[in-house]
Order: structure tokens, then sequence, then C-alpha cells
């Protein structure tokens, strides 16, 4: 008798980072749970992913005094909108919410290679579902993706970081993206990075950490794609969400 043959799906994991105090935004809120278009600015990224594919799961890091802020927030809209997802607690450090987050995917071998991981800024809410699915199609095909914009305005590296008055030299633009998420990666490349990762190094990104490891692949960013950080951040958003989500 020949052995049944099981096909492994591929899965889509997105990781959402939530874990941030953010109160240069002002307020006392964290900006994260800051209502825009009635619904918390953490909220839109996970509407993105789910739009771009239903099937994703989603797992969302927070700091541990704000859970239960999140929790009355998700019970305070309609049913239809509190989208399934699991809560892990952030870490002291980006990277540090990323390993908690990470630790919560639990596929091992076959499935494991089948795995896409998507790390998302919740300050992202702009993302949209196109972008989203440039990201996937791109860690698909290449391991790693990364979004990133060309620069358009001209470029000078300064000869000695931070001093604008010590001198500078003019650098090709061309040669020059400025990087966004969400950063996708397959599971397998994205583990054995944070495996590798040296305690003594700072890393920016993800990216900044695989790239230790494997080269990292960019993929097409959206100009539009804002990291909300301070209050008139809130104002822009909520005007481009108008044109960006038709609910």
């Amino acid at each position: 008798m020949e052995e049944e043959i099981l096909e492994i799906e591929e899965k889509k994991i997105a990781l959402l980072l939530g874990g941030g105090s953010g109160l240069r935004a002002g307020g006392s809120l964290p900006k994260q749970f800051v209502l825009i278009g009635g619904r918390p600015l953490l909220w839109w990224s996970m509407h993105s992913f789910l739009t771009a594919d239903p099937t994703t799961r989603l797992i969302v890091a927070l700091h541990a005094d704000h859970l239960e802020t999140w929790r009355r927030l998700m019970e305070e809209l309609p049913a239809e909108d509190r989208y399934e997802h699991e809560i892990v607690v952030g870490g002291a450090e980006r990277i540090d919410t990323v390993a908690n987050a990470l630790a919560a995917v639990k596929e091992e071998g076959a499935e494991a290679d089948l795995t896409l991981v998507a790390i998302h800024d919740g300050a992202r809410p702009l993302a949209t579902p196109i972008l989203i699915n440039r990201g996937w199609d791109c860690a698909r095909e290449n391991g790693s993706a990364v979004p990133g914009v060309a620069m358009t305005d001209s470029v000078r590296r300064l000869d000695k970081a931070g001093d604008l008055k010590g001198g500078s030299h003019a650098v090709d633009r061309a040669c020059f993206v400025t990087v966004q998420t969400p950063q996708v990666f397959r599971l397998p490349l994205l583990r054995a990075a944070y495996a590798a990762r040296e305690p003594e190094k700072t890393y920016t990104d993800d990216a900044s950490l695989v790239e230790q490891i494997a080269p990292v692949a960019i993929y097409e960013g959206e100009r539009n794609n804002l990291k909300v950080t301070l209050a008139e951040d809130f104002i822009t958003a909520e005007r481009m969400l108008g044109f960006i989500h038709r609910k």
C-alpha cells in the first residue's frame, strides 16, 4: 500500500510590532492605540494584511503595561472588525520584541520551509495590500524582501557623523533607497539570523540582522507608507486612509 503524501501549503505570518511607548506623538496614550478613522492605529495594519490575504496569521507584540488597553479597544469595535490574532509581550528593544514574537511561531521542518514571515511596524497604518503582496512575492522568490523607495533629493555624506560644518561630499543617490516595512523573510532564514545575532551590536531593523548571513532583496516600497511619529502625522495618516481603505 502506497504511503499517503501530505501536501504542505505555504503559510503567511505577520508579526505586527506595537510594543513601544510611542509617546513622541504627544499625549499619554501610546500612538499605536490612538484612534484614526475610528480605529486604533495598529488595527489598520491588521486590516491591510487580511485584505491582502485573509489566511494570514496575525501575531501582535505589545508592551506588557498595555495589554488590557488593547483588549478593551478591540472589544469596543464592531464584531466584524475584531480580527482574530495572537498577542505576545514585547521586549526592551525592537529586536527583543521580534524575537519574542518569533518564538510564538512553532513551524518546523518542511512546514517551516514553506512559511513566510512579515515583520511590520504597527505605526505604519498606510501599507496597502498591494505593497504587502509585493513583499510576499519577493520573499517567496528570494528568501528576503525589504521595501525600498528611491531617493529624489540630492544626497551628501558628512565627513564626520553629526557634524554639519565639518565638511561633506556628494554621493550618487541612485545607490541609495530609504527602507520601510513590511520586511518579509522565509522562516528558516529569519530564525538563523536571530540565532546568530551579536548582543553587542546594534541592529536598526531585521534586514540589518539578516544581511549578516545572507543577501537582502529589495522590492518597491510606497511613498505614502508613512511611519506615524509626530502629532501632525496623525492628520496626514487619517486623510490618506480615506483614499487607501474603502470600508
